[in-house]
């Protein structure tokens, strides 16, 4: 009988599960799975983790997964409101050659928005607030204009819910996707966003509660930028005027993204604002995220 693998004692816990996974085919499975261990179980004895603590652990992980269906992601909402999202946005994406910062996904993109053409609007009812201009040209490292690039925009409204959250909306409101010009260029018509709470109703917004943290974002319209043999960019832009800029939930802002919300006031029209932002694209592999909503 081979004894290397009982288990003697807390010490051999660690080399034991390593070794039981050293077989992994895959290199980068291996690595990351090893890696994972070692350091979850250096987290269990750096604050000694006790059994009820373990076990409350594990009911969060089951009801994040309870409380994930087609139109709600507590999963992705968890992983935001603990600056896992942004890590990995930003190590992924780095600025180096002047390409646009990344921001987090969220949890309310829709992999179906509709085409729609330059200046087109993206508000498909009534909506309070004002109206609001958005344009700007997607461009290379290099500057120059990309071509056919696909510009896939989403957001809240202004009361603060995207069109899944409110029954009031159809479907598909504050969504859109639009094609670049000629020159990279993209334009189209939407309202004012508003900032807004995350959703609460789930343990992530227990876990707020008990850190004793506000469950708010900022005002900010979401980007995701594709063309093949570029890198897909997924980002947000966010209203210069906002509240919780510095205290957003998701610490998703980064200085980069602040675009100006510039109000516009004539005697001859309505009150509306403008929006100009520019999108710098990296060459690469165009690979896209699973949706997290239907």
């Amino acid at each position: 009988m081979n004894t290397q693998q009982i288990i003697d004692g807390e010490a051999s816990v660690t080399p034991n599960t390593l070794a039981a996974m050293a077989a992994t085919a895959n290199p980068r499975l291996r690595e990351v799975m090893a890696a994972f261990v070692s350091h979850m179980h250096a987290f269990i004895r750096e604050v000694n983790l006790r059994e009820a603590e373990f076990d409350t652990a594990l009911r969060f992980i089951t009801a994040m997964g309870q409380q994930t269906n087609d139109t709600h992601n507590e999963v992705v909402l968890a992983a935001d409101v603990l600056g896992i999202s942004t890590l990995v946005a930003l190590r992924n994406n780095p600025e180096q050659q002047g390409q646009t910062a990344a921001a987090l996904l969220g949890p309310f993109w829709r992999a179906t928005a509709p085409e729609c053409r330059n200046g087109d609007s993206i508000a498909r009812c009534d909506m309070p607030g004002h109206a609001m201009m958005v344009s700007g040209q997607v461009r290379d490292v290099d500057g120059n204009p990309v071509v056919g690039a696909k510009v896939d925009v989403w957001q809240a409204s202004p009361v603060g819910l995207y069109e899944n959250q409110d029954d009031a909306q159809p479907d598909m409101n504050l969504r859109g996707y639009f094609i670049t010009d000629a020159e990279g260029r993209y334009s189209f018509r939407t309202v004012r966003p508003a900032g807004y709470p995350v959703p609460t109703h789930g343990v992530v917004g227990k876990l707020l509660a008990a850190q004793g943290r506000h469950c708010m974002r900022p005002a900010h319209v979401h980007f995701m930028v594709t063309k093949p043999d570029f890198k897909a960019l997924i980002t947000q832009v966010f209203a210069d005027d906002s509240e919780h800029l510095e205290t957003d939930v998701v610490l998703g802002v980064t200085k980069s993204l602040v675009g100006r919300f510039q109000r516009q006031e004539r005697a001859d029209e309505p009150v509306h604002y403008t929006l100009n932002y520019d999108f710098v694209l990296e060459r690469g592999d165009c690979c896209l995220p699973e949706a997290p909503i239907k």
